[in-house]
């Protein structure tokens, strides 16, 4: 066979092994966190190339069968590592897989090694009962990634929508997913935040379907999936890395990504990255971009015990996206893309510090502890111009706000994890224990002139006003929001992952939520309700080869719902399920990945609504059930040439009848990468791609009539060089200069991107 493993951590070398060999590697965790493997590069027979790899370590292999192969420390190191034994004579205790905080493998190319956030253990995604997407650092740095918004692109059944503070959200088979997870943990409870720069990211993934028996405590994240970022650790390979970029519209972006031991035995390491970037204006002529990020952590690692502490500051400053408006219902009656709709400097801006910790502990080779903690206060200020009641002759009415808030708040989550079981049986079984407190700080809410704005033309007024100079104190006044004390939520997780042999896997998980209600009654007396409830999953895997898998899952969500409804009685939390099914495929020697999924996720009511009849109480509002085709592929297809695709063909039914906004019922994407291989353009290359959806709909601000947004494709398209140590890439956007619209809008904020720009990046290792 062919094998291709850089010397690495023994531990993700183990995994390169596996996947290559088309072999399962099952090893006892304490006794390889802390070795290094020789590289192995060549033809060789899978005993040979393992025995390459464990030359030096004291480690032995037994392969079990043709599919499994032990690795553990030798009895004596005399010891030769053992040929494979007949079916009979295979009586070996099998040791449970690899868990290691921070380990996320080295991702091949565009095809991610391992995932790390399902069942909150490291996983190869053929193992993983549901579909699971991955963005790996290699196609992040091909497209020339700068947010998490381009980064989505890759993903089958995600999107990014455009909003009008600017921030990030994400809709997920359907549903608006929030902000999602760092490193397994939540990024925050409004819905709000913003996410870290690219360089300090080892890789995105997007978990599909309900995710609520993981934890998450923020809003909306429990119905169709959610996007979690798995940050960079401190490591003992030593990392000195630059990187740069320069815009034509005076985009300028720094970013030091530094990683290494900290003493001579490498037990002590290090990871510091830090970033800004800066832009003078938009094309619409908006400024004041101006992001900054400081992440320090050490890390302390023994056989035994893997413990990772650090910190992160961020501060997001962006300005209100570029858009247009309807003057009237149609997108033809779209204002002039020249015309700038608001104050120059209108903007949103996100504050977020972060402490943080993970620890694993190995107690012996069935008992792990692991434990994560964050703490974490979030600011947010926002101030622009809402315009309405557009008429052709281009007079609007504008109102400018001003909005603050703050939140604060921890998350700890503890799991016990056992591996057991001999033969043809295997158990990995965790018991969870989480907890959360979320504080809501004051903030402010205000609107000029009470709310009724003021008269405008968007021909001939000119630019308007900054917002705060337009509001009276009575304004703040009226605008204030009062804080709320903590509220605390914990939860109690079960779960246990069966293999019987190497080819069946099945995983059992059921969550206990116990949280608050902090409402009031109609008298305005306040009341706080204790509730419980419960959220189970079940998967299963079947892998035909070591290289292909069959996988379905059924998987659980819900929301809690602060309203009263009736009789003042509490309403009942909004319930979602998903059934799925797929397969995954290893391809072209496990250097590429196809996967295929079909779900349906039936939710028993959305958004509340107010009642027909007196006294016009709030009620549950109507369900939805959406189903859909998703298909991916990553990878390299030969020396060089490497692409990732997804398409995604989608429904979305409203059980009331009413049309679904912002949904395409296709979307495709698709970006190539080539560098050359020989001669004198041996180090060149090319990439470029294209993102393209169906026709969806938008709404009216007063509901009176829907939008038809027409489908469309962008093209980019990039060249670069890549050295030993250092690489500079010209890239494209929006090649064809095509009218790119986001999915949904109102009259109100139509962003639109209708320009073609340009991006110089490079990097250097030093």
């Amino acid at each position: 066979m062919r094998f291709e493993i850089p010397a690495q951590s023994l531990a993700t070398a183990l995994i390169a092994f596996g996947k290559q060999a088309n072999v399962q590697v099952l090893t006892a965790g304490k006794t390889v966190d802390a070795l290094r493997s020789h590289e192995v590069i060549g033809s060789l027979t899978p005993e040979a190339a393992l025995a390459r790899l464990l030359d030096g370590t004291n480690m032995r292999f037994d392969f079990v069968d043709a599919r499994t192969v032990v690795v553990k420390p030798r009895a004596d190191a005399s010891v030769q590592p053992s040929k494979r034994p007949s079916a009979d004579e295979s009586t070996t205790v099998l040791l449970p897989p690899i868990q290691a905080i921070g380990l996320v493998g080295r991702d091949a190319g565009f095809m991610a090694d391992v995932t790390s956030g399902p069942g909150r253990m490291l996983a190869d995604p053929l193992d993983v009962p549901e579909s699971v997407s991955v963005v790996t650092q290699s196609l992040l740095q091909s497209e020339q990634v700068l947010t998490i918004a381009d980064a989505i692109r890759n993903v089958a059944g995600a999107q990014y929508v455009d909003g009008t503070s600017g921030l990030p959200v994400f809709d997920v088979r359907g549903f608006i997913a929030g902000n999602g997870m760092t490193d397994g943990m939540p990024n925050n409870v409004l819905g709000i935040g913003d996410y870290p720069p690219m360089i300090a990211l080892e890789r995105v993934e997007v978990l599909k379907g309900p995710q609520a028996v993981l934890g998450d405590t923020s809003a909306y994240n429990n119905f169709g999936g959610l996007i979690d970022v798995v940050l960079k650790k401190p490591q003992s390979d030593p990392v000195r890395h630059l990187s740069w970029s320069i815009g034509e519209h005076g985009e300028k972006q720094l970013g030091l990504d530094l990683a290494g031991p900290l003493n001579a035995s490498k037990s002590l390491t290090y990871r510091l990255v830090l970033n800004g970037d800066v832009a003078d204006r938009t094309p619409q002529g908006m400024r004041g971009q101006r992001n900054r990020y400081v992440a320090p952590s050490v890390g302390w690692s023994t056989p035994d015990t893997t413990f990772i502490a650090g910190m992160s500051w961020m501060m997001n400053h962006v300005p209100i996206p570029d858009h247009v408006v309807l003057l009237g219902d149609t997108v033809q009656s779209a204002s002039p893309p020249g015309i700038l709709l608001d104050n120059p400097n209108d903007h949103s801006s996100v504050e977020t510090r972060r402490l943080f910790y993970l620890l694993e502990h190995r107690f012996n080779d069935t008992w792990t502890f692991r434990s994560r903690a964050q703490y974490v206060r979030e600011t947010m200020d926002l101030q622009n111009w809402q315009v309405s009641g557009m008429d052709f002759s281009g007079d609007v009415g504008a109102v400018g706000q001003q909005y603050r808030a703050s939140d604060a708040y921890y998350t700890l989550q503890n799991d016990l994890v056992a591996a057991f079981g001999h033969g043809w049986m295997q158990h990995t079984a965790m018991l969870g224990v989480d907890y959360s407190r979320i504080q809501i700080g004051s903030g402010l809410d205000a609107f000029s002139n009470g709310g009724a704005g003021i008269a405008y033309n968007i021909f001939t007024s000119g630019p308007l006003q900054t917002p705060a100079s337009q509001l009276s104190s009575s304004d703040y006044l009226n605008g204030y929001i009062p804080g709320t004390p903590w509220t605390t939520e914990s939860g109690v997780f079960l779960q246990d992952q069966i293999n019987f042999g190497s080819q069946f896997e099945v995983l059992l998980a059921v969550r206990r939520t116990s949280y608050q209600l902090d409402t009031t009654h109609a008298d305005g007396t306040p009341w706080n309700l204790h509730k419980v409830h419960w959220v189970p999953n079940f998967g299963l895997v079947y892998k035909l080869t070591p290289d292909m898998s069959l996988y379905a899952n059924t998987s659980n969500g819900f929301q809690p719902d602060v309203d009263l409804g009736k009789n003042n009685a509490p309403l009942p939390p909004s319930l979602s399920r998903q059934l799925e099914a797929g397969a995954k495929f290893d391809l072209f020697q496990h250097r590429a990945r196809l996967t295929v999924a079909a779900y349906r996720i039936m939710l028993d009511h959305s958004n509340d609504l107010i009642s027909l009849q007196p006294p016009y109480y709030i009620v549950s509002g109507p369900g939805q059930s959406n189903q859909g085709i998703e298909i991916e592929f990553n990878g390299q297809l030969a020396p060089g040439l490497n692409l990732s695709t997804a398409y995604t063909r989608a429904s979305v039914h409203n059980n009331d009848g009413s049309a679904a906004t912002g949904q395409s019922q296709q979307r495709f994407n698709l970006w190539t990468s080539y560098a050359f291989q020989h001669g004198w353009l041996r180090g060149f290359g090319m990439a470029g791609g294209v993102l393209a959806r169906s026709r969806s709909i938008g709404e009216m601000s007063d509901d009176s009539a829907y939008i038809q947004i027409s489908g469309q494709a962008r093209v980019d398209m990039n060249v670069f060089y890549r050295a030993q140590r250092w690489s500079v890439t010209l890239g494209v956007r929006n090649v064809l200069a095509r009218n790119l619209y986001s999915p949904t809008f109102n009259e109100t904020f139509v962003p639109l991107d209708d320009h073609r720009t340009f991006l110089f990046s490079g990097a250097v290792d030093f």
